[in-house]
């Protein structure tokens, strides 16, 4: 009988995972049919793709892109072109051309670094099919966190199975309701979102050093975060999200919520000066709002 309820539990069950990926902590969680083996298999799938995304691995695909100009890999021939569409679609604000800046803005936050860079890059990035050529290093940290959070959300997919994966504070659509973490260092969440869309927050909080953090605008040639937090939530997938929330955190108060209000998909909450700012549609996606 024990045999049995194990078997049937293994069939239709809960589980779940939580480990390390892309410089922050994933969480999987399924319910439903095999959740057990569709949770090791959203895994494996983020932890194969942190392998050939981490610009700072030397074996990545990435990282030899950056070395010799030019790779063979599918995965960052689709980021990159998402890449090169938000760089139109924001006015250059999202660049993936800064590939060196990007390198040693992250060794400063490190500690290995006396100051930040002073410099800003420019190239071109051209993708055929798999084949990506470039003559500049890329930034593709904007995107690849999101990226990897639908690709191991798709890894979830079945019948009878639901589920999310978390990768800090980039989200495929939650199961229940989600809290936003306040960046005021407090245990209050700032909202709790009941949504069907995917969610990405951004903000300086986290990382930061001496007054710099990861966030910069290449048009301004100019580095912080201009607001305490921001968070997206997009209809189109979690990459999207991602690189939102990161270009809004770049941009002044005014120019923050022109971009997301005229964004078609996106609602998002700036919070500036203590004060919170959403656009008009975001309130649909709170809980008891």
């Amino acid at each position: 009988m024990m045999g049995s309820l194990a078997s049937v539990y293994e069939r239709f069950g809960d589980s779940h995972s939580e480990f390390e990926c892309c410089d922050t902590t994933f969480r999987i969680r399924v319910t439903g049919v095999r959740a057990g083996a569709a949770v090791t298999a959203a895994r494996e799938t983020a932890e194969s793709l942190e392998t050939q995304l981490n610009a700072f691995d030397a074996g990545s695909a990435v990282s030899q892109l950056n070395r010799d100009g030019g790779v063979v890999n599918d995965h960052v021939a689709r980021i990159v072109r998402r890449g090169l569409e938000y760089n139109d679609r924001t006015g250059g604000v999202f660049d993936i051309h800064q590939g060196g800046v990007e390198h040693d803005l992250k060794a400063f936050l490190r500690g290995d670094s006396d100051t930040p860079p002073t410099e800003f890059d420019t190239g071109t990035v051209r993708t055929n099919e798999s084949h990506v050529i470039t003559d500049a290093q890329l930034d593709l940290n904007g995107l690849a966190k999101g990226y990897i959070v639908d690709r191991a959300a798709e890894a979830l997919g079945g019948v009878g199975r639901r589920g999310f994966v978390s990768g800090g504070g980039d989200m495929s659509p939650p199961t229940g309701p989600v809290a936003i973490e306040s960046p005021y260092g407090d245990d209050t969440p700032l909202k709790v979102l009941d949504t069907d869309w995917y969610v990405a927050t951004s903000g300086g909080y986290r990382r930061s050093r001496n007054g710099t953090d990861h966030v910069y605008d290449p048009t301004t040639e100019s580095f912080g975060s201009r607001h305490e937090s921001v968070t997206v939530v997009a209809r189109r997938d979690c990459m999207e999200a991602d690189a939102l929330a990161t270009t809004l955190a770049a941009l002044s108060l005014s120019e923050a919520r022109e971009l997301a209000s005229e964004w078609e998909g996106l609602e998002a909450l700036v919070v500036h000066g203590g004060v919170f700012h959403t656009t008009e549609g975001f309130d649909t996606h709170v809980l008891d709002r």
